[in-house]
């Protein structure tokens, strides 16, 4: 178990990494650090008990080599095609859908013209309605309780019983009619 004190950029080279592979791997591993004397940071490690593995470097250009420029420009062009026929008949349904829209609004307008018209009719009735049970009820003489009144004493006519110095009692008429008590309603 030897432990060395290394920089990033030494324990790059024993690991075959860059420095900032290096780096990356001491914060992952929390190995311990120290400054050195040179200013830089030293990380005490001991290679034996770390198993790093470098992986193989990655080139994009190898990977856009393999792929044939002209087929891709192809296999595009045709997607385009296709999604041209697409947006044509996306267009073709949304039109549909707008007449159907239009349609439709000017049904219901219709509609609440003609609920409106059937509300002013409405309402004509009911005041005509009004109207013409107010002249009904002013044909038939009047109010309930007059009639009332009128008819219990046409055949009771009493001479007044008690008389006052000024007149006839105040409960009774002066037209000497008997007024009766109306029973109240609860």
């Amino acid at each position: 178990m030897s432990t060395e004190s290394l920089t990033y950029t030494e324990l790059g080279d024993r690991l075959g990494a860059s420095p900032e592979a290096a780096r990356s791997l001491a914060r992952r591993l929390r190995l311990p650090r120290k400054p050195g004397n040179d200013g830089k940071v030293r990380i005490i490690v001991d290679l034996a008990e770390i198993q790093y593995t470098p992986l193989s470097a990655r080139s994009l250009g190898g990977q856009l080599a393999d792929i044939d420029a002209d087929a891709k420009i192809k296999q595009l062009q045709a997607e385009l095609a296709k999604l041209e026929v697409e947006k044509q008949c996306l267009a073709a349904s949304v039109a549909g859908h707008r007449t159907d829209f239009e349609r439709e609004r000017d049904r219901c307008d219709m509609l609440v013209v003609e609920t409106l018209n059937w509300t002013k009719v409405a309402m004509s009735a009911r005041e005509k309605a009004a109207r013409l049970e107010g002249e009904m009820s002013a044909r038939r003489g009047g109010r309930w309780w007059g009639r009332l009144v009128t008819r219990r004493g046409v055949g009771n006519k009493r001479t007044p019983t008690s008389v006052t110095a000024n007149g006839p009692s105040p409960s009774q008429p002066e037209d000497g009619r008997q007024l009766l008590p109306v029973p109240a309603r609860i």
